[in-house]
């Protein structure tokens, strides 16, 4: 549940005709840094901006609050969720194409993937994170289930539609908690296999 980062800068000056350049990427780098060395309970976005060189505001143009900072961009991730979805074959059987559209979704760059697994380690658990967690996934039900509910020809609020938005994501987070736990399995795999078993009833 990530994605890159929006690449724009702002901050403050550093010195005559000079802005100190930041981006969300920069401020996420700064931030898990903290939590690391800190926890995130003690870390404040107060402390994360100051890190990195910037002012409180200029923070909050970037994150609504300290939580969205582990998301990362997930909003504009959600959104190219979508566009992988409306890709996918009109034949293809629903549950393959969520599979397929969820597998990618998680594929990281190598160099990222220890940031990955810290930003998944913090969303799965951080106490603190739960009922922010609780919305974001909300959020990724509902894309699961636009597509689920129009190639099925129901509403989305249909039984249909949800049960298979909340039984993806179900699949999704045992897949997440063992890769945290399995040090050298690879996470698209074990989200393939937990999906494609999941499509299958585990039957």
């Amino acid at each position: 549940m990530t994605g890159p980062t929006r690449d724009h800068t702002s901050g403050p000056t550093t010195g005559p005709g000079r802005r100190r350049t930041t981006s969300p990427a920069e401020l996420e780098r700064v931030a898990f840094a903290l939590f690391d060395s800190d926890g995130f309970d003690r870390t404040t976005v107060e402390r994360i901006a100051r890190a990195a060189g910037i002012g409180r505001r200029t923070f909050f143009r970037y994150f609504d609050s300290k939580n969205d900072v582990v998301w990362g961009a997930f909003t504009e991730r959600l959104d190219v969720m979508r566009e992988r979805f409306r890709a996918r074959p009109a034949d293809e059987p629903p549950l393959a194409a969520i599979r397929a559209v969820v597998v990618e979704f998680n594929r990281v760059d190598p160099a990222e993937t220890a940031r990955h697994r810290r930003r998944l380690e913090l969303i799965l658990r951080v106490p603190a994170l739960q009922a922010h967690s609780t919305l974001r996934y909300a959020d990724w039900r509902a894309v699961v289930a636009e597509f689920a509910a129009d190639r099925l020809g129901e509403p989305v609020s249909a039984l249909r539609p949800q049960a298979i938005a909340h039984s993806t994501l179900g699949a999704a987070l045992a897949a997440y908690e063992h890769w945290l736990s399995t040090p050298g399995v690879d996470l698209c795999a074990v989200l393939d296999d937990a999906l494609r078993d999941l499509s299958r009833g585990f039957a």
